[in-house]
């Protein structure tokens, strides 16, 4: 009786570490395949780029300031997204009284000037996804950003604008980013106050969570 009594002890003793043993594989297999979807997803996306122009010194609303408000947006992408940057560099100075610089900024729309930029623009090939980024002058994105447009086909990406802004929203830019490049994909886009943007990372990752980063 005893004998039968220890066997059933065992019986069951090595039933108990079977499933317990099942339900960690399961478990582990399952932590697996949702990694590999997660990385085939990544890699559907393709590499990222993000491309901005952004103005330090004296801006509206949030005076003068050392880390222009897109480029901190454009980090906060980076961060998330893994995303390179090409920051856009008139060589122009824009380093003015606020005042005085949207004269200069209006004066550039009205004229469709072109200013160039400094730097060497990275091989665009390597990129699928592009965030172009920059402030809210006179309706759209700044002059200068339509020198860059001119001169880089973007053709057959997928192009996210964003904007900063003190009221203007997106403007006219994502009109403009489809009418430069009539061949991509325009989609996703995003605006953010300028006065909001050192508290708003929050926003933005919710921005970016939607685009599936």
């Amino acid at each position: 009786m005893r004998s039968i009594f220890i066997a059933a002890l065992t019986l069951l003793a090595t039933v108990s570490c079977s499933a317990n043993g099942g339900t960690k594989q399961v478990n582990k297999e399952a932590e697996t395949n949702e990694t590999s979807n997660q990385t085939t997803y990544m890699e559907k996306k393709g590499k990222a780029l993000v491309v901005f122009f952004s103005h330090a010194g004296e801006n509206y609303s949030v005076g003068v300031i050392e880390v222009g408000n897109t480029k901190i947006v454009a980090d906060y992408i980076s961060e998330q997204t893994g995303a390179d940057q090409f920051e856009i560099v008139a060589e122009k100075s824009y380093d003015m009284p606020y005042s005085q610089l949207i004269k200069v900024a209006q004066d550039e729309e009205r004229k469709g000037e072109l200013p160039a930029y400094k730097g060497q623009v990275p091989d665009l090939a390597q990129y699928d996804t592009i965030f172009i980024g920059g402030p809210i002058w006179w309706g759209t994105y700044p002059r200068v950003m339509f020198t860059f447009f001119r001169d880089n086909d973007l053709s057959g990406k997928t192009l996210i604008p964003f904007s900063t802004h003190e009221g203007s929203g997106l403007g006219n830019v994502v009109s403009d980013v489809k009418k430069a490049y009539p061949k991509a994909t325009v989609t996703g886009q995003f605006s953010i106050a300028g006065h909001d943007v050192r508290s708003g990372k929050a926003s933005v990752q919710r921005w970016l969570n939607s685009l599936g980063y």
